[in-house]
């Protein structure tokens, strides 16, 4: 499935690469891919759910739904106000994959980003500016990850 993407300069949310206090190396910039609407949708509709359009949708059907995929919740947030910019600790262990996986930070049926492994890892908390919701995946990979404005998240497989 070839993507359709937006330059980061027009990106709606740009500035949550942007921030001052968490700043984006010009490398991994290049790395952050949002796709346009199309795009997004396809993503979403094939590996999230082709019922729902928002993670508080998530319907009877969709993977994300049920209730055996997601492990028990897990706080992200003390990990984002922390000067220390490692992922927390189960995500660390739970997602095993080379730097180059490409992954998908999904926060809405239109709204995709496509990154690497390595990108997110070490960017993760400007991604997390947005917490309502968003899911991580990668197409060749099982793991997820689900993230509740709640400052919890809860891993898991994909089915």
């Amino acid at each position: 499935m070839a993507h359709t993407y937006i330059p980061l300069e027009q990106y709606k949310r740009k500035w949550i690469f942007n921030h001052k206090d968490l700043p984006v190396t010009d490398d991994d910039k290049a790395l952050v891919k949002p796709l346009d609407q199309k795009s997004s949708m396809e993503v979403w509709n094939k590996w999230i759910s082709n019922k729902s359009s928002r993670a508080e949708q998530f319907a009877k059907g969709d993977w994300a739904a049920k209730g055996d995929v997601w492990s028990e919740l897990q706080d992200w947030q003390s990990a984002w106000d922390s000067e220390d910019d490692a992922l927390p600790e189960m995500m660390t262990s739970h997602f095993d994959w080379p730097d180059e996986t490409i992954v998908y930070f999904c926060y809405e049926k239109y709204l995709v980003i496509e990154t690497r492994w390595d990108v997110f890892v070490r960017n993760w908390k400007c991604f997390l500016f947005f917490d309502d919701g968003p899911l991580l995946i990668s197409a060749k990979k099982k793991q997820a990850a689900f993230f509740h404005q709640s400052g919890e998240y809860q891993i898991g497989n994909r089915g």
